[in-house]
């Protein structure tokens, strides 16, 4: 490795083993981490599985427990713009020669066994980084699915499952009740689980599994609900506890339920001693940021940023767009992988704006743009092509009518490239001739 820099040389190592695909089984990263002493075994953890809303639960409750005065670790994936995103401590990102030094760790691990796929090995960088840097907590987030997931090797206080959609239908199944028990594979004796999953055949798996294990299992709208307000309030009745006039940070009313599962898992760790202050669940869940998730990055022209990168969050960001611009004077600029239900999405969103931008993400998965505008052209006149992300964002900004809002949406890739822009340009925000702001902006959700 290149002496002075050897950072990008790991991170070229660490992405060429993409090419191993998607393997899901625990024997390698078993592997790995008991040569390097087992050390996911050195801190308390909650484990996070679910379709969406998993990293937003999974921020939300680390920023909590650092708030508590503890070292909290957050492992969670993708990364929008540079890798070191994926695994922080207290919010603050692993640094470049913390990630070299991981790297070197696993390597060394790994090399008596097959070849771990790129999730496995730092799912490896991140156990060992936080048990380094003695970490209290660890909040883990899944990749894919849960009972074969490179992190279920992990011995949680609480398990957490979001929600179930369809999703990576090929690795964990066809129907929302073969995806549900992947899921369920993180739920263990001794281990209470909280869910925000409602559908019968989902919650019907989850069910039996936990008494299979002779866990309680506590279901949002059941066990606890939440009530919203309009003044984008919500009333939390929990298990236990009833907290009035509660508020997030992070936009759009589906995070109330996000929230509500937080809370929920707070009163839980609360019961097993913890002591987290109503005061502290207030201010974590108001300070919590989650980037990527519609984020306002620019207040004139106003730009929403969205993942919004499967079925359930594409309807999820259409509701949003529909509440808060009913005039749909949205330009939407809009690039989707080639895994994804594209003509659900654009069915989706395309009718809750004006006009459109189609673009793609530059990884290889990709959905190239005509095939987008084959089937964009029967929901939407006005349509653009911009294969580049960035460029799309600045000809969105500089075509952009005075009182015409900005969507950013359709994968995370395509989000990270944007962002990366910005970062290395923040004029993209700037329309011709005004005075640029660039904070979070508050937006009725």
């Amino acid at each position: 490795m290149d002496s002075l820099n050897p950072y990008p040389e790991c991170l070229e190592y660490m992405y060429s083993l993409r090419r191993f695909g998607i393997i899901l089984g625990l024997d390698t990263i078993s592997i790995i981490l008991n040569t390097l002493g087992n050390p996911q075994d050195t801190f308390s953890c909650i484990h996070v599985a679910g379709t969406n809303g998993k990293g937003s639960i999974a921020s939300a409750l680390s920023t909590i427990l650092a708030l508590t005065g503890r070292r909290v670790g957050l492992y969670t994936s993708p990364h929008l713009v540079r890798f070191n995103e994926r695994i922080a401590i207290n919010g603050e990102p692993i640094n470049d020669a913390a990630v070299i030094e991981a790297h070197d760790a696993v390597r060394k691990a790994a090399s008596g066994g097959r070849e771990p796929t790129f999730f496995e090995y730092t799912t490896a960088m991140a156990f060992h980084y936080f048990a380094r840097k003695k970490v209290d907590w660890a909040i883990i987030e899944t990749g894919m699915g849960g009972r074969m997931d490179a992190t279920n090797v992990v011995k949680p206080v609480l398990s957490i499952i979001s929600n179930v959609s369809l999703e990576h239908q090929v690795y964990l199944g066809k129907t929302i009740a073969k995806i549900a028990y992947e899921k369920a594979g993180i739920i263990k004796a001794k281990t209470p689980v909280v869910t925000g999953v409602r559908q019968p055949s989902a919650l019907g798996i989850l069910t039996r599994v936990a008494d299979e294990k002779k866990v309680p299992l506590f279901r949002f709208g059941t066990d606890f609900r939440v009530h919203w307000h309009v003044n984008n309030t919500f009333t939390y009745f929990g298990i236990q506890k009833t907290w009035p006039d509660m508020k997030t940070g992070l936009l759009g009313r589906h995070q109330a339920e996000n929230a509500a599962i937080t809370l929920a898992a707070c009163e839980i760790l609360n019961e097993k001693g913890l002591d987290i202050p109503e005061t502290t669940l207030r201010k974590g869940l108001k300070e919590n940021r989650w980037p990527g998730r519609l984020e306002i990055v620019s207040k004139d022209p106003l730009v929403i940023l969205d993942g919004a990168h499967n079925r359930d969050a594409a309807r999820k960001l259409a509701e949003f767009l529909t509440r808060r611009f009913p005039d749909k004077n949205v330009l939407l600029v809009l690039g989707i992988l080639d895994d994804k239900p594209y003509q659900i999405m654009l069915k989706a969103l395309l009718p809750t704006c004006h006009r459109v931008i189609l673009t793609r993400a530059s990884i290889d998965r990709a959905l190239p743009t005509q095939t987008l505008l084959k089937y964009a052209r029967t929901l939407c006149r006005d349509i653009e092509v911009i294969d580049d992300a960035g460029k799309a964002l600045r000809h969105a900004v500089a075509t952009a009518g005075p009182d015409q809002s900005i969507c950013v949406a359709g994968s995370l890739y395509v989000v990270g490239d944007v962002k990366a822009a910005i970062e290395k340009d923040p004029s993209l925000l700037q329309r011709p001739g005004s005075k640029m702001e660039i904070d979070s902006y508050p937006i009725m959700s």
